[in-house]
């Protein structure tokens, strides 16, 4: 190969590599991407779209989110989640919302065979027992360990209300 035919071989090279390093990575979904992406939360993913939380919760974190399903906001009784997503109740909507989230990520197995109160972003504790299953107050956790790029959901069958 004579020198001209090379640089041009090696000239296409770094091309094709200056192209690649600016095409960007699909990267891992995150906490709302994840939600959002699931029919069982569109209650919840509304509810953070109300307060103005989907920043915060697609943030670096990392987050652990216990994320009531549509079921569990049904539970509630009627009227509640429509009066939350008033705008006039952001303020108890978001206070609700940080109830669901303690900082870090937490997996199931970290809470196997424990009970411990554990602070959320809104400032309270959650008592969880894991000694069956796990329980985050007086919720199950149904599905555990939904990791995402900045953290874990575990989706639980009701709605935790701070005190």
């Amino acid at each position: 190969m004579n020198r001209r035919a090379l640089f041009r071989a090696l000239g296409g090279l770094s091309v094709v590599a200056l192209i690649s390093a600016c095409v960007p990575m699909t990267s891992e979904p995150d906490i709302v991407d994840i939600a959002a992406s699931d029919d069982q939360f569109s209650t919840l993913v509304a509810a953070v779209t109300a307060a103005g939380l989907v920043d915060t919760l697609k943030g670096d974190g990392p987050f652990t989110v216990f994320a009531p399903t549509n079921a569990a906001f049904e539970a509630l009784p009627a009227g509640t989640v429509e009066n939350l997503l008033k705008p006039e109740n952001k303020d108890q909507l978001i206070k609700i919302l940080r109830y669901h989230v303690v900082p870090g990520a937490v997996t199931s197995d970290q809470l196997a065979g424990q009970r411990l109160d554990v602070a959320t972003v809104q400032g309270q504790t959650v008592h969880i027992d894991g000694r069956n299953g796990v329980k985050v107050n007086r919720s199950r956790v149904t599905t555990a360990d939904i990791i995402a790029s900045n953290g874990v959901i575990h989706v639980i069958d009701r709605v935790l209300l701070p005190k």
